[in-house]
């Protein structure tokens, strides 16, 4: 007799709809959440690597930063290279000589000065013949 109860289908009386609808909503709630926890997870990725600060921005400004840095040490250096003319040339007035005869192309009283053109382009490396 126990075999026959055991073999026989149970008989399940219908469920209502709302128990049928909380099932499937039971049922659905992890699969969606897990891929609105990945979605997200992949957003905040994006954000991180490519956003407005992310990593790629970071990195530009990082490159951005070390070409102002050997800008500033150029500057620098020009700038002290021009301080130490400025103070030869207030100081010593040799220099001053120098700089007035180079660059104003003067002269002493009795002196010819003698001002030659320029060589041709395309041969200012080329021997005299």
């Amino acid at each position: 007799m126990m075999e026959k109860a055991q073999q026989e289908p149970a008989i399940t009386e219908p469920q209502p709809a709302r128990e049928i609808d909380l099932h499937w909503a039971e049922r659905l709630w992890r699969p969606a959440g897990t891929l609105l926890a990945v979605l997200l997870a992949l957003l905040v990725t994006w954000h991180v690597i490519d956003g407005k600060d992310g990593l790629s921005a970071w990195q530009r400004k990082r490159i951005q930063e070390r070409q102002y840095q050997q800008e500033i040490e150029i500057l620098q250096k020009e700038n002290t290279e021009l301080r130490d003319r400025i103070q030869h040339l207030q100081s010593d007035p040799d220099a001053i000589e120098h700089e007035a005869r180079e660059e104003l192309h003067y002269a002493r009283p009795g002196e010819v000065i003698y001002a030659l053109p320029p060589p041709p382009q395309g041969q200012e490396g080329a021997p005299p013949r």
